[in-house]
């Protein structure tokens, strides 16, 4: 069978089945919107205790990946990740999932050619390339404050 682009494209956009972006973005931002508001509980919980805001900042986020560890671990995250779609990896909880995922699926490989190899399989090109845009924008911050701006 011979297709043009043209016709692939047509065949696969008849073929695919639609996305319900009335369902799914309510649902994206309900579920985003609770785990921001857990991590926003917990720093009012934490401040209550006399912490300073950097700390609250701190055990929040690691409260969150703990939590969302656990859960994915359990199998329970996979269940509200499929429910929530994206609401439940723009916080911080969609790192620690990607992170944990990979580990578990190959943890029969064993612990150090199965876990530690695999776990950053999915979030390693994000940590490289979050801190190779980190660095490239502090540099670019530095050289304009030193020319006199002011960032």
């Amino acid at each position: 069978m011979n297709m043009s682009y043209k016709e692939y494209g047509q065949l696969v956009k008849k073929m695919s089945p639609g996305s319900p972006i009335y369902k799914t973005f309510p649902l994206a931002f309900l579920i985003g919107g609770t785990i921001c508001s857990v991590g926003e509980a917990l720093r009012l919980w934490l401040s209550s205790m006399n912490m300073s805001k950097e700390e609250c900042g701190i055990w929040v986020s690691v409260i969150l990946i703990f939590i969302t560890a656990v859960l994915t671990g359990f199998g329970v995250f996979h269940k509200i990740a499929k429910f929530g779609g994206a609401g439940t990896f723009v916080p911080i909880t969609g790192f620690a999932n990607a992170v944990v995922s990979p580990a578990l699926e190959f943890q029969t490989e064993g612990f150090i050619l199965g876990v530690s190899s695999k776990m950053f399989i999915i979030a390693g090109p994000v940590i490289v390339y979050g801190t190779i845009a980190s660095i490239a924008s502090g540099t670019i911050c530095y050289i304009i404050n030193c020319l006199g701006g002011n960032i």
